[in-house]
């Protein structure tokens, strides 16, 4: 696999060596900052690589000059970096694009990072529960109606029911499963089973949303260590290979979604099998970005795992489990039940990375043969299903 250029123009192999969690959860004693620089020496301890290696740097979401802040903070002084942001899948773009800059020389070892004290903020009364963009630019066509994050997504959610048949029971299967699959994290924050009447028992919170169909706020950060191929055999961990990307932005607002059952996965995901020359049928299993539950639903039929309207069928039965499911998805227990500080998308590799070197525990996938997984894909979607990124990874 290292042999295999994907879409990385210089033909130059780029793997994951290290990747890292902060404590996460419930944390009440650290600052973003801390948090940031946690998971960065956790990431660095993981690969076994010296931090003078490291020349490119990427991080969105802190500071008024992210990366830079953050860098400083870090001690590091790169030569590349990123700031790409775009909600929730900027992860997976950044991992693009270090992939690119590796595979070009433009860097040796590139460290995304990510840390967010969303919760704890809440609590000390540091920020509201009320998340907003704002209201500047085509935003303000919507903004004055009330028309708030989660508002926006249950109203695709409901236009996929009505087009296609989906049922609120099948969108609850989704958030079953993924508390099934953090039930065997000891990492999730939440790990008490639920069951579909649970999930439709619950408070409303934008209908056809109660509330375990949302995700969970919580404190956490991650970090993930790209290096080019010649700096794998000083590592400590089996490389994880990036074998294809895509991205994609779709629309600004919501009267500019043509589709409100299609997402922008539908293209990353398309682009990044291409370029790594595999199907989603040979996919071991899809960490997906779950802010809500038709965010899986509608993302498994982008990647083409099933066909556009079968989402609803297809998490039907267990198909989701990190035990035994035909297709594995978010096995930590994902944004609904493990942990979601914020752009979770740095999560998503994180457990696709463990998943392939076989260090998930409980809940670690096997495939077919029974043999640990040798390809997975980690999709992330920002904004209002405005953007997605899309990674597909493979070892050895």
């Amino acid at each position: 696999m290292p042999g295999k250029p994907g879409n990385n123009p210089g033909n130059r192999g780029v793997a994951v060596v290290g990747v890292a969690l902060s404590d996460c959860g419930r944390v009440d004693d650290a600052t973003p900052y801390a948090l940031h620089a946690q998971a960065a020496r956790r990431a660095l301890a993981d690969a076994g690589l010296d931090r003078s290696l490291v020349d490119g740097f990427a991080s969105a979401g802190l500071g008024t000059l992210a990366p830079v802040e953050v860098a400083d903070y870090l001690g590091l002084r790169p030569t590349w970096v990123d700031s790409t942001s775009v909600g929730g899948s900027t992860w997976e773009v950044m991992a693009a694009h270090a992939a690119d800059a590796i595979a070009a020389g433009h860097a040796r070892a590139v460290l995304l990072v990510y840390g967010s004290t969303a919760r704890a903020d809440v609590r000390a009364g540091r920020r509201t529960g009320t998340f907003a963009f704002g209201a500047r630019g085509p935003l303000q066509f919507e903004v004055p109606y009330g028309h708030t994050l989660i508002a926006k997504y249950a109203m695709a959610a409901r236009r996929h029911m009505i087009e296609h048949g989906t049922t609120v029971e099948q969108l609850a299967e989704v958030a079953v499963q993924a508390r099934a699959n953090a039930a065997l994290n000891p990492e999730a924050m939440f790990r008490t089973p639920v069951t579909v009447d649970d999930v439709l028992s619950g408070p409303m919170i934008a209908d056809p949303f109660t509330k375990l169909h949302c995700c969970i706020r919580s404190d956490g950060g991650a970090a993930v260590l790209l290096a080019a191929a010649e700096y794998v055999r000083d590592c400590r961990t089996a490389p994880v290979w990036i074998l294809g990307t895509g991205e994609h932005v779709s629309h600004a607002g919501m009267t500019q979604w043509d589709d409100f059952t299609v997402s922008p996965a539908a293209v990353s995901g398309r682009l990044a099998f291409e370029r790594a020359g595999v199907g989603p049928g040979e996919m071991d299993f899809a960490q997906i970005y779950d802010a809500f539950t038709y965010m899986t639903l509608v993302t498994l039929e982008d990647l083409g795992f099933c066909g556009k309207g079968e989402g609803g069928a297809f998490v039907e039965k267990g198909r989701l489990l990190a035990a035994g499911g035909e297709l594995p998805v978010n096995t930590d227990g994902g944004g609904l039940s493990a942990q979601h500080p914020g752009m979770r998308g740095l999560f998503l590799l994180v457990e696709a990375v463990r998943q392939l070197r076989g260090e998930a525990g409980a809940r670690q996938v096997r495939a077919r043969d029974g043999r640990l997984p040798r390809l997975g894909v980690a999709s992330g979607t920002g904004g209002w299903f405005c953007s997605s990124g899309t990674v597909v990874l493979g070892r050895d």
